[in-house]
């Protein structure tokens, strides 16, 4: 018999209640006003977004990471694993309590991430951060990985959307190092997504992480600005509108 999920923290955030539930040793979920964002044990396109953009900036000279969004630290974990001791990751996230509990109940799940000496925590909102970078001459990203618990969808605003609109996509663009990759998760395939980042200068793959089951998207993108990738980001030479249907195991 199942055991029952327990409320170990909540909080109050402006976008309502966050809510940390544990069952067993290593079963967890935040919920916000009840809506479930990440769960534990379904994992495998965080896992992938992680893996997949911080292997193809890997082979640079201390790459210059940007997370979006911190969760339960899985992908920024993954994201660890992928890159070098000389890499530096900064992690964007709006909720101390997230922090808190990553280095809390949630820290067996990741081996405490967020305490990696590679990593530092910025309390902000990643839109004003990569604005921030987009804006300056130096202080660029090798990568940036948005992953936000919807993604792009359907009711997306085309322009004005922070994260996912036009604007922000060529922020997302400037915010990058020539041959910066743009990694991006989301629930669901969005064409209208697809059409604003060809617009906006990048090259892109869409990837279904896994195999059977609920398969998420994630998106793999590369600054299209000329110069010859690497051996890992070989496969973002398609041209625009070569989006590809891939499965990860």
């Amino acid at each position: 018999m199942a055991q029952p999920w327990k409320t170990i923290d909540k909080k109050e955030t402006p976008d309502g209640v966050l809510e940390l539930r544990q069952r067993g040793e290593r079963d967890f979920l935040i919920l916000i006003n009840g809506r479930v964002l990440m769960n534990s044990s379904a994992n495998r396109s965080e896992l992938a977004l992680g893996v997949l953009a911080c292997s193809a900036v890997a082979d640079r000279n201390a790459p210059r990471v940007l997370i979006g969004g911190l969760g339960m630290a899985l992908t920024l974990r993954a994201a660890l694993n992928a890159l070098p001791t000389s890499a530096r990751v900064v992690i964007a996230e709006l909720n101390p309590a997230a922090v808190d509990w990553c280095r809390g109940p949630l820290a067996q799940l990741t081996d405490c991430a967020v305490d990696d000496p590679r990593v530092s925590v910025v309390l902000d909102d990643v839109a004003r951060v990569i604005r921030t970078a987009a804006e300056s001459v130096g202080e660029k990203f090798d990568a940036i990985v948005i992953d936000l618990y919807e993604g792009p969808h359907a009711k997306t605003d085309s322009r004005n959307d922070p994260f996912y609109g036009s604007i922000a996509l060529r922020n997302a663009r400037n915010a990058l190092v020539p041959g910066g990759v743009f990694g991006v998760w989301g629930e669901a395939p969005d064409r209208a997504f697809e059409k604003r980042l060809e617009a906006a200068g990048f090259l892109f793959e869409r990837l279904r992480p896994g195999r059977g089951g609920l398969r998420h998207v994630v998106y793999l993108a590369r600054k299209n600005d000329g110069r010859q990738p690497g051996a890992a980001e070989a496969k973002l030479r398609r041209p625009p509108g070569t989006a590809q249907e891939e499965r990860i195991p």
